[in-house]
């Protein structure tokens, strides 16, 4: 039995508690391969994202967001449960699962009065043992992958297990892996429960049926005075990436690849104006923390080096330089956070469930080790000091930053980068501060070995 105290009312997970609707609604949006240069407030010089430039205009905006890993499924996790994805056996995209012993956002709000809902990428296990579904499901060697939202504290899911294309989610486009699937069924299916697969409305922009799904939650759960949690997770900006006419045609001085991948962004950032448009509407903007952020830096791989922006910095996806885990972050909460806020205070996608549940009341279990700190004091206008650096592992590849500094680690190759002049990590001062270098060596093995906790 999982047990939390939230504000001084004993909540056990399974048992709804009546609860009060000033505690605010929490809405997690994700995009997936959106690199920090990829959005107009972080000074793209052509994308156009009106609605997150005006979101972050109206909220806090975090200059220093990380992603707890350079690929998709280690961060996703960590937004759920707070901790480092090695602690739960998710090291890369496509491997291990969403363990039920790990306790989430959603179960820790259900038992808190909320309705829950998941809309959109999973990528935490596959939702299916039946039939053949996307990179796992219905695989009889992942079997024990079967992870779904519906058995982590999800009332309401619609959801993929991975990847679909940007635009007709269904359909294999043109020139996407061998050319003979084109126009065929592309593989990846969106599931509302065990054996629930969806067959309606899943033509054109794949962020609008994202959208389709989410909003209708919303509005039941405002309309009944019920407080929500609601994870969106776009597949835009990931491959395949496929944008309509309508999108395209605002990049039309692009090459055809460049008019998909920032269309596709477009139609991305239409969806969430339509998101905030509704908030306001229902009369529960005021009180929703509304989140944004990517998963990991753009994709490494584009021959076109004009799709996909980490800005300023280096690397991409699947590298764990700034570029590669440095993300576009903006927290939206005007009940709490006065408009055109900035910080540039390390923070991390581990750091939602220790902020939410600060937020609701909810006691933690100290017992399990958590990686994330809760954002309240930043967001309340207060000095927050981390206790510790933030550590990032994938593959063989460890990095290790505080609020200066960040090593990096490959076998015996270890640098070190003062991020407060060179956030670019251009110049390796190893060799200049060596006691700077031997003191974060130490405190991330110290860290690793806390993994296995």
């Amino acid at each position: 039995m999982r047990v939390f105290e939230v504000i001084g009312v004993l909540i056990v997970f399974g048992c709804v508690s009546g609860f009060a609707q000033e505690q605010p609604n929490v809405i997690l949006v994700m995009a997936d391969d959106l690199g920090w240069g990829d959005t107009g407030y972080n000074g793209h010089p052509f994308v156009q994202t009106p609605h997150l430039d005006a979101m972050a205009a109206n909220g806090l905006r975090f200059d220093r967001f990380y992603a707890a890993s350079a690929v998709c499924s280690p961060t996703r996790g960590s937004c759920l449960t707070g901790r480092h994805p090695f602690r739960y056996g998710i090291s890369g995209a496509n491997t291990g699962h969403l363990p039920h012993s790990e306790i989430t956002i959603a179960e820790g709000l259900k038992s808190a009065g909320y309705v829950t809902g998941h809309f959109g990428k999973w990528h935490l296990g596959t939702l299916t043992t039946t039939e053949r579904d996307s990179n796992r499901g219905g695989r009889a060697e992942y079997a024990e992958n079967y992870s779904p939202p519906w058995e982590h504290g999800f009332d309401v899911t619609f959801a993929t297990e991975a990847k679909v294309p940007t635009f007709d989610p269904m359909v294999t486009p043109a020139g996407w892996g061998r050319g003979t699937r084109d126009g065929l069924p592309f593989g990846t299916y969106y599931w509302t429960g065990s054996g629930e697969k969806v067959t309606e409305n899943l033509e054109g922009d794949d962020s609008r049926v994202i959208m389709d799904r989410a909003i209708p939650f919303i509005r039941d759960a405002a309309e009944s005075e019920t407080p929500f949690f609601a994870v969106i997770w776009f597949h835009a900006p990931h491959l395949p990436v496929v944008a309509g006419a309508r999108h395209r045609a605002l990049y039309s001085e692009l090459d055809e690849e460049g008019q998909h991948y920032f269309g596709c962004i477009t139609a991305l950032d239409e969806q969430m104006g339509r998101l905030r448009t509704t908030l306001r509407d229902l009369g529960v903007a005021e009180n929703t923390m509304l989140w944004f952020c990517s998963d990991n830096g753009p994709e490494g791989r584009r021959k076109n080096a004009n799709n996909g922006s980490s800005g300023p910095y280096r690397g991409r996806k699947r590298a764990l330089y700034e570029g590669g885990v440095r993300v576009p972050g903006v927290l939206e909460w005007p009940a709490r956070v006065d408009a055109g806020r900035v910080t540039d205070v390390a923070s991390v996608t581990s750091d939602y469930l220790p902020t939410i549940f600060d937020a609701v009341g909810i006691e933690q279990n100290t017992e399990r080790a958590l990686d994330g700190v809760s954002l309240m004091p930043l967001i309340e206008g207060k000095k927050l000091t981390r206790p510790g650096p933030i550590g990032f592992a994938y593959r063989d590849w460890r990095a290790f930053t505080d609020a200066q500094y960040k090593i990096h680690a490959q076998g015996d190759v270890v640098e070190l980068y003062d991020l407060d002049a060179d956030a670019g990590e251009s110049r390796d001062i190893s060799a200049d501060a060596p006691e700077i270098l031997e003191r974060l060596v130490g405190e991330m093995r110290a860290w690793e070995e806390s993994l296995d906790e």
